[in-house]
């Protein structure tokens, strides 16, 4: 199971260091939320998934150049993933299952040759899916999204 946790242990020591020797008067911080996510229907446990959150629409699904995207890597053998430490608001997902495990999606004349997936199965259509298709919302608590894989070729 694949886990990004959003604080690590230096920052925490360092805001205890800063309370304690100056007061800070600042806004509370929003709480974050937590997505489950299962991948379906891979037609091998080989490789790799690559997963893909992101609240950008312009950026869905290819979420490279994306500095607020969160990324995981999960072996495909072992096809969930728990994501903590979102920004409540609108996400969309999208999954590649990378069986060569060469870290990006292999196509042929455009068509992708590896499984793809995204958020509440958004269709594929003429080209990738879109945002609007594929966001769904997350707050405070934890959201479950369950990602059926689609292999074109």
């Amino acid at each position: 199971m694949g886990s990004i946790s959003a604080i690590g242990t230096g920052c925490a020591a360092l805001i205890a260091i800063l309370s304690i020797s100056a007061p800070v008067h600042s806004q509370p911080a929003a709480a974050a939320g937590t997505v489950e996510i299962s991948i379906t229907n891979l037609r091998s446990t080989r490789g790799n998934v690559l997963i893909c959150l992101t609240t950008n629409a312009r950026r869905f699904p290819d979420c490279r150049g994306d500095a607020g995207a969160r990324s995981v890597t999960i072996p495909a053998s072992v096809p969930t993933a728990r994501v903590t430490g979102l920004a409540p608001g609108t996400w969309a997902i999208a999954v590649i299952h990378d069986e060569n495990a060469n870290g990006r999606i292999d196509t042929t004349l455009g068509i992708p040759r590896e499984g793809v997936g995204s958020s509440r199965n958004a269709p594929i259509r003429m080209g990738p899916p879109r945002f609007a298709d594929a966001s769904f919302a997350i707050t405070t608590g934890s959201v479950s999204q369950s990602i059926r894989m689609r292999y074109l070729l």
